[in-house]
């Protein structure tokens, strides 16, 4: 057993020391991080979404932005589309699961506002109708993807691309780019202040 917990040590390892070589994935993440900087800057808002484990990444991102990350500060509109129960259920039984990302997208965005669509494919259909709706109202869109990129590589105005084709490396890559957006939103528009 300890053979095998060394092996997925060093191949989570190797994912992440595969984005420090890729000038063009850290180009991506300066660029968004400077978007999503200029969002709240403007006062608009960052909507995320994702299934199951790209869910919960989604959430835990929103919620520190939402709540805190380093910096006691104001909060930012940050949030999570799949947080309602209610109207999650609601939509999936009387329109389609495809739909539940779409709707709220319709519902929350603005032009100007960004949405992160997290698929560690690219190919969920209800993310991907996301994008397709928030493209379609000025929404910016960043994509979170594994390597190949899937559907959303040409759909989302931003694509940050997991160094991986492994679902569980791909998500710890997610939620790395999700901590590091985060610290350097924060401390744009918060560490002169705190």
């Amino acid at each position: 057993m300890q053979n095998k917990i060394l092996q997925i040590l060093k191949d989570s390892i190797q994912a992440k020391a595969a984005i420090l070589t890729d000038a063009d994935l850290v180009d991506e993440l300066e660029r968004v991080s400077n978007c999503l900087i200029d969002i709240f800057n403007n006062g608009s808002k960052l909507m995320l979404c994702g299934n199951g484990g790209s869910a919960a990444d989604a959430q835990h991102i929103a919620a520190e932005l939402s709540g805190r990350f380093y910096f006691d500060r104001p909060p930012l509109d940050a949030e999570a589309l799949h947080v309602n129960g209610s109207y999650l259920t609601a939509v999936a039984n009387d329109y389609s699961y495809d739909k539940i990302y779409s709707r709220m997208v319709t519902a929350r965005g603005k032009k100007g506002d960004a949405l992160i669509a997290i698929s560690t494919s690219g190919n969920s259909a209800n993310v991907i109708e996301a994008v397709k709706e928030a493209n379609k109202m000025g929404v910016i869109t960043i994509g979170f993807t594994g390597k190949q990129g899937g559907s959303l590589k040409g759909l989302c105005d931003y694509l940050i691309a997991a160094p991986s084709d492994d679902t569980p490396r791909i998500q710890e890559c997610h939620i790395l780019f999700g901590h590091l957006m985060c610290e350097l939103i924060e401390e744009a528009l918060f560490k002169s202040e705190y």
